[in-house]
């Protein structure tokens, strides 16, 4: 996962901007352009239906033209009088789906678009079956899109989300993994970052540290750059690609942070809204699935349990509540809930008022008076009805999940442990005993207390005493926990340098402010009682200091030994390159090994901070 610094265009711009391109018959897209589009079909694998998802919706699909999209792999019919744009990855089971549907003479023509760029081998077998088909004038274009990544905000993308396994934190350090596997795992990663910046229109400068995962995908990424801008007639980052002026002095730094810097974050129990909503609900590409409880029914004895109703919400930039509160904390949010509420209600009131003043009958003066009065005020609420309806539907929508969150957060007492940890990370004085709460049936499940004792153990400079952990093992075990995640960090601790020091975290980070009791009034949506108002206090997690660091070239032992890379050299001895004095404008930060939403908002709030505050 990764995230970018505030920049001209976000990345999910200049991705919206492609896909449109892309659709429009690789033409580039005119928004007041009058007249019926061109209607087509779009055929996607799960890639390309994974990337398209978070950005254009079925409407904004249909205003470009496309009636119909079908996955690739699906019984589709003929339809011999309308175009097919394809989407897809280059890989052996699409190209023969591809080349059986040229046979089939399924489609008017043919707009083949491939994710990422297609080998030679595999385009001659695309041109064989047209040949065979009797269709080479049919297929239309056949373009490389360079899009091979998902973006999930304006300024954050994550490398996909069909076989994530295959480039997770896991398949990167389990111990068995083959060099082979392990540049398998590297060249996805290295072509899904090759496609940002081919997008994003720029040649970075590369930090990394030394000895990680990190630095095997900076070597090869700067080695990708550095031949496709040899090669001066094929480069992709000249000429159209790039947009005017995009990034005319200024060339983006682009950070590459391995995993094992820091693994309590990641296991860290949160506290801001689109964390918790990633934490504890089922969240994927923008999208929060949710099981909707119904109540005791009285149903006759031995009648089949009701089915359970699942609701699907999309969270996304055009809904303004979430732009604003995603990153709050959520007793923040569930007031903000309730205050939107409240005030959609007055608006609703006012609606009803002035529609029952117009029913009004008979000649009574006073009537007329009042009802030539409200006319304009009537005539005013009725064409704001539609922005009155979207407004109830994003509270309604946030009511939901939002209570589904608080569900968690009591029946686990999440705010609990999210204090806890919190003490443990900046080294605070705790004010409880880490079994007790490990012990206590009422506390979480055990994944969570896993979680916790995790953050304990990676936390400490002291480890425990053999003693003490068996004690620790034999509660956890009586809770319920799979104790090999404590193994394997036994293990990574014992190997890792930052044995001698753990990633520092700052002092204490939340200061609670008692029980909440504004949202406490009888008209509430949220009970939030017992539920503890915590505060939090911007501290800079590893992640974001390294990339203060780099990106205002300070000098610290943290990432003084970082690596230097810069493709635009001639050569690519990092010892003997001309280091860039200046302070970076923009940067993107990408984890080897998986980011996580705590981090992506501690990026945020810096660079929130470096905005009013200068250095």
């Amino acid at each position: 996962m990764a995230t970018a610094t505030a920049s001209s265009a976000s990345i999910r711009e200049r991705q919206t901007v492609a896909l449109k391109r892309m659709l429009n018959f690789n033409v580039p897209h005119v928004k007041n352009s009058t007249g019926e589009p061109v209607w087509k079909v779009l055929i996607y694998d799960r890639f390309g239906q994974d990337i398209i998802s978070p950005l254009l919706s079925v409407k904004e699909l249909r205003d470009m033209g496309i009636t119909l999209h079908l996955l690739l792999h699906s019984d589709r019919d003929p339809i011999p009088d309308v175009p097919a744009v394809y989407f897809v990855m280059p890989t052996e089971e699409n190209i023969d789906r591809m080349c059986q549907d040229l046979r089939n003479q399924l489609y008017e023509s043919y707009y083949l678009n491939f994710i990422s760029a297609i080998s030679r081998s595999k385009l001659e077998d695309i041109a064989n079956a047209a040949l065979a088909a009797s269709a080479v004038t049919q297929v239309a274009k056949v373009f490389d899109q360079y899009l091979n990544f998902i973006t999930l905000e304006d300024d954050m993308f994550v490398l996909c989300n069909q076989n994530k396994e295959l480039v997770s934190y896991r398949a990167i350090n389990r111990p068995d993994i083959t060099d082979t596997e392990m540049e398998t795992v590297m060249d996805t990663i290295v072509d899904s970052l090759f496609c940002f910046f081919v997008t994003l229109g720029a040649v970075p400068i590369i930090r990394c540290s030394r000895g990680t995962a990190a630095e095997m995908v900076a070597v090869k990424l700067d080695k990708k750059l550095r031949e496709n801008l040899r090669d001066a007639r094929n480069s992709l980052f000249t000429g159209d690609t790039l947009g005017a002026g995009q990034f005319s002095f200024q060339r983006p730094l682009l950070v590459l942070v391995d995993r094992n810097i820091d693994l309590a974050t990641p296991l860290h129990h949160t506290w801001t809204y689109q964390a918790l909503v990633h934490d504890v609900l089922d969240f994927h590409l923008n999208r929060v699935n949710l099981e909707e409880t119904s109540g005791v029914e009285n149903s006759p004895a031995g009648a089949r349990p009701k089915r359970k109703n699942k609701k699907s919400y999309d969270l996304t930039p055009v809904d303004k509540f979430w732009q604003k509160h995603k990153g709050s904390p959520f007793p923040e949010v569930a007031e903000s809930v309730q205050q939107e509420l409240e005030s959609y209600r007055a608006q609703e009131d006012e609606v009803k008022r002035l529609k029952s003043i117009m029913g009004l009958e008979g000649e009574d003066e006073g009537a007329i008076s009042m009802l030539s009065d409200n006319t304009a005020k009537l005539t005013s609420a009725v064409s704001s009805l539609p922005e009155l309806l979207e407004k109830k539907r994003l509270i309604d929508l946030h009511t939901n999940v939002a209570t589904a969150v608080l569900e968690h957060i009591k029946a686990r007492k999440l705010d609990v442990y999210f204090e806890y940890e919190e003490k443990i990370m900046s080294k605070t004085t705790l004010d409880k005993s880490l079994l007790d709460i490990i012990s206590d049936p009422d506390a979480g499940t055990p994944e969570d207390k896993m979680r916790l004792f995790l953050i304990y153990y990676i936390s400490t400079q002291q480890a425990p005493s053999e003693a003490d952990l068996e004690q620790y093992k034999k509660a956890l075990t009586d809770a319920g926990c799979n104790l090999n995640p404590l193994q394997y960090i036994k293990q990574w601790k014992a190997f890792t340098k930052m044995a001698s020091a753990p990633a520092s975290y700052g002092s204490t980070t939340t200061k609670s402010m008692g029980l909440l009791s504004r949202v406490m009034n009888t008209g509430s949506q949220f009970v939030m009682e017992g539920v503890k108002n915590l505060v939090l206090k911007q501290q800079n997690l590893p992640v974001t200091r390294i990339l203060d660091n780099l990106m205002e070239m300070k000098s610290n032992p943290e990432t003084d030994d970082y690596r230097y890379f810069d493709p635009k050299m001639l050569r690519g001895n990092d010892s003997s390159v001309p280091r860039n004095k200046n302070p970076f404008q923009e940067a993107i930060v990408f984890v080897v090994g998986g980011g996580n939403y705590i981090e992506y908002q501690n990026l945020v709030d810096y660079i929130k901070l470096s905005l009013i505050f200068p250095t």
